[in-house]
């Protein structure tokens, strides 16, 4: 018999991490990857046998039988079979499934879990192997099997309702419900009016300082127009102002704890402004290995699903040691740093982290490309602080009495940096903190000069649009999906154009609003984020023990079935609920025209519909308007903008007779030497606007932002480009030079 059966073999995911195990590894192992799931159900019907407890039918995904010949192929010769897909439950689920395709190899199967991909984690995980987590499997099945019931089943009511491809999710549609609930708390919104006075003081020695108004009589108040305020200013200008009370305090600001899923993925679109679908996929390959030289390929974090805050004692003491020795003694706290993590979190797994704390960013970063090194970073940043001294500040809060009248002045001064030396705080969305103002040195009962009263205008604001960052947090606060799911479900919501991201803000669109509308009002408690929380307790009751992954589903299945059924009958009810009555006349025969939804968005069809099949855009009459008369040179007929699969273009009014179309430009030169094209708005596949030559494919300029007809005063280029960010707002680039203008021009007409 050959040496060569008796290797053992190791089954990955990923085919990148191979080289890098059978090097860690040594010459008794092969290592072998699934390229992904190999199984699961069809896409062509639902899958699941709802007469024989739910028992999916999983099979074999187009392409794969290749895969498992040849995993077959390499177990025969094995003499144990190390499982080793990602730690978490769709790792199970494709161990589980190779382990049912190679159980007729009557080989020794064990399942091997890496949290990281180095040489000590990946040894220990062969040597700690064990049996498949089946409580895990069950409760991954239960999800799938779940989420295929829901979108599998309401989804076509959609197509007979509104058009074929739309789709709806068991999580995806919840995520979207609170999307267009926080637009219609923003729309319904009614700002008040509401009054501040500050009050500019001097001392004795000419020092001035700034003080706001925050009791009258002891009380909170409301000033709630411009006479209220000026009475209250007039009044106060009257009294006498002294110091009333100081306080002297020194506060503390604790490290974050490291990262999980969620916290890494919203503190990347905070700061680094990646979408989660982006740091999800930096992170896989931070995880899998980086040649750092030498053909040295190593893990540089570890596994990044994950909902705990744990930290194995091993990296706990490196990175310790790490601080006394690069920052100092004074930063490093007496004892390690130890964080709770949240209900039903999995514990086996640790938070994301560097592998080797010695590996700074700065010491990698020519290995990385750009946005890897910034991910990096940022994770390194964020673990290294967590076991860092908090920041401590000096604050004193000064009372200055003018009668009836209470100000107040706060003041913070950094005394120690602490964690704050490597990661740097951001302020939160909507903080409401106390105004700050620098402040001479005071004393009880010291008289005070009034300089001035500031009375100013101010009105209550709405709950501001979700940004990734932010809808993350919220369905995590409330339960909704799991770590391994947020940037699917917000990646599935932009592809299907239910929402859109403006200047980083989630935005429902008509169609995602309708197609809410249509959930809430016939699905109200299978799309509510209650239930939606509940059933994913259960879900992880499953993987705990607690419940039986058929029973679950049954409790769910039942009253599902029987609203879904009502709803069904209802179908063309609902329908004509969303089609909307013009006052326009079909000019072909006479009967009112309607406005409906089709796969390109609303247009105007004829009521008459089968019978009669006219049809024509919903923006027709102001777009005949837009062109102020222009004519086909084909046929002399007018010339309109109409919209298509790839955005708005000009075609002849006398379709389908005469076929003349153009590219509807913004009236800007093509940049290009040589090209006599013009810049035209075009759109992607999923929707995105884009810019491009009008003498595409002939010329390839094409931009993502938008181009304003503006010259460059640095090197004279023709336009400028709109573009935004979070510190500058909205400003004007050129793609020539570096010129930026923050004065933002108004778009070509």
């Amino acid at each position: 018999m050959s040496a060569s059966k008796f290797k053992n073999l190791v089954i990955v995911e990923s085919p990148t991490k191979c080289k890098t195990l059978k090097k860690f590894l040594g010459r008794e192992f092969e290592v072998e990857a699934t390229i992904g799931h190999i199984k699961d159900l069809p896409k062509s019907q639902l899958g699941v046998d709802l007469e024989n407890d739910f028992k999916p039918d999983y099979q074999i995904l187009e392409g794969k039988e290749k895969v498992i010949g040849r995993l077959k192929k390499e177990a025969r010769k094995a003499n144990t079979i190390y499982l080793a897909p990602d730690p978490d439950r769709e790792g199970e689920a494709i161990a589980w499934h190779v382990a049912e395709e190679l159980r007729g190899t009557k080989k020794k199967i064990r399942r091997a879990y890496f949290n990281e991909i180095t040489k000590s984690a990946v040894l220990k995980g062969i040597e700690e192997a064990g049996e498949i987590d089946h409580k895990m499997v069950q409760a991954q099945q239960a999800r799938r099997v779940l989420d295929r019931l829901v979108g599998y089943q309401v989804s076509p009511i959609l197509w007979k309702t509104l058009h074929f491809g739309l789709s709806a999710g068991r999580v995806q549609s919840v995520a979207l419900r609170i999307v267009c609930e926080r637009e219609e708390q923003i729309l319904n919104f009614k700002p008040e009016e509401y009054w501040s006075i500050k009050a500019l003081l001097e001392t004795d020695k000419k020092e001035k300082f700034h003080s706001l108004l925050v009791k009258i009589d002891d009380q909170d108040f409301k000033i709630s127009n411009q006479e209220s305020a000026q009475n209250a200013v007039k009044e106060i200008g009257k009294q006498k102002f002294s110091v009333a009370d100081i306080r002297q305090e020194e506060k503390r600001r604790f490290p974050y704890p490291p990262f999980t899923t969620s916290t890494l993925q919203q503190d990347a679109s905070r700061r680094l402004f990646f979408p989660p679908s982006k740091t999800m996929s930096i992170a896989q390959q931070l995880y899998e290995g980086v040649e750092l030289g030498n053909d040295e390929v190593v893990g540089l974090i570890t596994y990044m699903r994950t909902d705990s805050v744990r930290i194995a004692s091993e990296a706990l003491g490196q990175v310790r040691k790490f601080i006394s020795l690069n920052l100092g003694e004074n930063y490093i706290p007496e004892k390690a740093n130890f964080y709770k993590s949240k209900k039903l979190a999995q514990e086996a797994h640790e938070a994301i982290r560097p592998t080797y704390v010695e590996n700074t960013p700065a010491k990698v970063k020519k290995y990385l490309t750009k946005d890897q090194s910034r991910l990096y970073e940022l994770i390194w940043n964020r673990f290294v602080a967590s076991q860092m001294m908090p920041a401590v500040y000096d604050t004193v809060s000064v009372d200055n009495k003018a009668g009836k009248y209470l100000f107040r002045s706060n003041s913070s001064k950094l005394k120690f940096d602490g964690f704050l030396k490597v990661y740097e705080e951001l302020k939160e969305e909507n903080g409401n903190g106390p105004v700050e103002f620098k402040l001479p040195a005071l004393t009880v009962g010291q008289l005070l000069k009034l300089i001035e009263l500031l009375p100013e205008q101010h009105f209550t604001k709405p709950s501001a649009r979700f940004t990734e960052a932010s809808l993350i947090k919220e369905m995590e606060a409330n339960g909704i999906g799991r770590p391994s799911t947020y940037a699917t479900i917000i990646s599935t919501l932009k592809q299907r154009r239910y929402v859109e991201s403006l200047q980083r803000r989630l935005t429902p669109t008509e169609l995602g609003n309708t197609v809410n509308r249509i959930l809430v009002q016939n699905f109200p408690e299978i799309f509510s984020v209650d239930f939606t929380a509940e059933m994913e307790e259960e879900l992880d009751k499953i993987e705990e023990g607690e419940m039986k992954w058929t029973e679950v589903l049954n409790d769910f299945y039942e009253p599902f079935s029987s609203i879904l059924k009502k709803v069904s009958a209802r179908s063309k009810e609902i329908k004509e609920s969303h089609q909307e009555e013009t006052n326009e006349t079909c000019e072909k025969c006479g009967s009112p025209m309607v406005i409906k939804w089709g796969r390109h968005g609303r247009f105007l069809s004829c009521s008459n519909y089968p019978e009669c099949k006219n049809a024509k855009p919903l923006n027709h009459k102001e777009d005949k308007q837009l062109l102020n008369g222009v004519r086909c040179e084909l046929c002399g007929s007018e010339m309109v903008v109409k919209t298509g699969r790839f955005g708005r273009f000009i075609a002849c009014s006398n379709y389908p007779k005469c076929k003349n179309t153009k590219p509807l430009t913004l009236g800007i030169p093509c940049p290009q030497k040589g090209c006599t094209g013009e810049i035209a708005e075009k759109r992607t596949k999923r929707g995105k606007i884009f810019y491009s030559c009008s003498r595409y494919p002939k010329c390839k300029f094409s931009t993502w932002d938008k181009p304003v007809a503006e010259k460059c005063p640095d090197c004279g280029a023709l336009f400028l480009v709109e573009k935004h960010s979070k510190t500058k707002g909205d400003y004007l680039k050129c793609l020539s030079c570096e010129y930026e203008s923050v004065a933002k021009a108004e778009p070509a007409a």
